[in-house]
């Protein structure tokens, strides 16, 4: 941590990380070796996991993590997991308290039996939609993700271009992004990882539309990338096609003062105010009339948005809270 490139869990954790060294507490992290952190560093693998994968099981890293954390667990006041229902077994053996933020979608068939066994481990939701499937699960608190404030700055003036940044997926809609951009006549640059899973998806349902005028396929792109790609676009396409437990994506475009365009699924509704910070809408052809309105938006009003709700100072402190 932080990623080289794309991982949004891993960008979260690790500014959260370093906004609690630097609010004064003293902070262990287990990790990868190559992780960066003014924290006390415990490293779990040599490299981090997404690096392995075609050589070892990424599995096997963790599970040894975990059994250390268990047999370190009596030195630390309070253990945070990022390690979604992997962690939960080993809990109940730690020697202090615990919560576990979960990042991830919870209307996933068989997962119920799983968290109906684990009652008893108090969790963090990164959203209140994220907690619908299980309301009777040991919620403690909601804390949306946030991003340090100077990270992605505020861009005054916006040029001619959309954005999608994210991954390439089928839940994540970027053959919708290119089909909006196109009804809009705008020009859409997309920046995306691709996983291996993924790229039959792409072959098939995005690079045939990447071919096509206004499209340009940038790739993954680093912080600099993103202040260059979002602060100088327009808008942000984000035509989500399933339950986004929150959508980084959405407050990087927010710190770059950069309007939102997202369909109204998952934790959209608690991110984008609709007609102030960017707008929600149903479908393509919707999306394509709102890009006309992209002028109506104060890109001023879309940083306050990112300032008031999302920036890792406010994170720490509200995990510090639970």
């Amino acid at each position: 941590m932080p990623p080289r490139r794309y991982g949004g869990i891993e960008r979260v954790v690790s500014w959260l990380t370093e906004e609690l060294v630097k609010l004064g507490h003293d902070v262990t992290l287990f990790a990868s070796a190559d992780s960066q952190t003014r924290a006390k560093l415990v490293a779990s693998s040599q490299c981090a996991v997404r690096l392995l994968e075609d050589t070892a099981d990424p599995q096997a890293f963790h599970f040894a993590m975990l059994e250390h954390v268990v047999r370190a667990s009596g030195d630390f006041d309070i253990m945070h997991f990022h390690t979604d229902y992997m962690g939960f077994p080993f809990t109940r053996r730690l020697e202090s308290a615990h919560v576990t933020t979960l990042h991830w979608r919870l209307d996933v068939p068989g997962l119920e039996p799983l968290y109906r066994r684990f009652e008893d481990v108090p969790l963090a939701s990164i959203s209140n939609v994220q907690r619908e499937p299980m309301p009777w699960a040991g919620w403690t608190a909601t804390v949306h993700h946030s991003m340090p404030a100077a990270l992605l700055p505020f861009h005054a003036q916006s040029g001619r271009h959309l954005a999608f940044v994210g991954r390439i997926a089928p839940s994540k809609e970027p053959d919708a992004a290119i089909r909006i951009a196109r009804l809009a006549n705008v020009p859409l640059k997309v920046a995306a990882k691709i996983d291996e899973a993924d790229r039959p998806y792409f072959a098939r349902e995005v690079e045939p539309l990447i071919e096509a005028p206004l499209i340009e396929f940038i790739g993954e792109v680093d912080d600099p990338g993103k202040r260059e790609l979002l602060g100088n676009a327009c808008g942000m396409l984000f035509p989500i096609d399933w339950p986004e437990p929150f959508g980084l994506a959405m407050i990087e475009a927010l710190a770059c003062s950069t309007p939102v365009i997202a369909f109204g699924r998952g934790s959209v509704p608690e991110i984008i105010e609709h007609g102030v910070s960017g707008f929600i809408v149903r479908d393509e052809q919707e999306a394509a009339e709102a890009v006309a309105r992209l002028p109506e938006i104060d890109r001023r009003a879309c940083r306050e948005r990112f300032e008031r709700l999302f920036t890792t100072d406010r994170m720490a402190r509200a995990y510090v809270d639970v």
